[in-house]
């Protein structure tokens, strides 16, 4: 994996629940869901980019938690109840995580996600194409136009809910 800027494809062999696959690109055996990039577009107000690489981004989507990921927030929404996990507060109170449940998460993403990368100096050029011509079921931003953004998005919220009325975890 690079340490440069560029765009990732996450493939799947085990397909969580309610994800609908059709028209999503396969190989072999495995389904594309998600891509996403590293580092995000520069911000337009002088700040200076990020040094984000494709290492750092696709190595904390495996190994982070749900606060930082919106892929781990995503898979474990949708596998919450096959991995015994729910979302929840932690530390002050302001951040959500799956808490225990991260470790599960990895688990499960070592045995069923799969990672294509592609480096590119200026990947939110290749994200945006991605997204309006391929069926990516698991991507939010940019994607209003799959049927399953609204699902999905109501699932998210509805964990973010729920974890707002639970203690912290601890």
């Amino acid at each position: 994996m690079p340490r440069e800027p560029g765009v990732y494809a996450w493939y799947f062999r085990c397909i969580p629940p309610g994800v609908p696959t059709s028209g999503c690109h396969t190989y072999q055996d495995l389904t594309l869901l998600y891509t996403g990039i590293s580092p995000r577009l520069p911000p337009a107000n002088g700040k200076p980019p990020s040094k984000q690489s494709l290492l750092h981004r696709v190595r904390y989507h495996f190994r982070g938690n749900a606060e930082g990921s919106t892929l781990r927030l995503t898979l474990g929404c949708l596998l919450a109840e096959e991995l015994g996990i729910e979302l929840r507060r932690v530390g002050s109170g302001f951040r959500m995580t799956f808490s225990s449940g991260e470790m599960k998460l990895s688990e499960w993403l070592e045995e069923n996600a799969f990672v294509a990368w592609c480096p590119h100096p200026a990947p939110w050029v290749l994200e945006e194409h991605m997204i309006s011509t391929l069926s990516l079921p698991l991507n939010l931003d940019q994607n209003r136009r799959h049927a399953f953004h609204q699902t999905l998005s109501e699932l998210r919220r509805t964990a973010k809910a729920k974890a707002r009325e639970l203690p912290i975890a601890r």
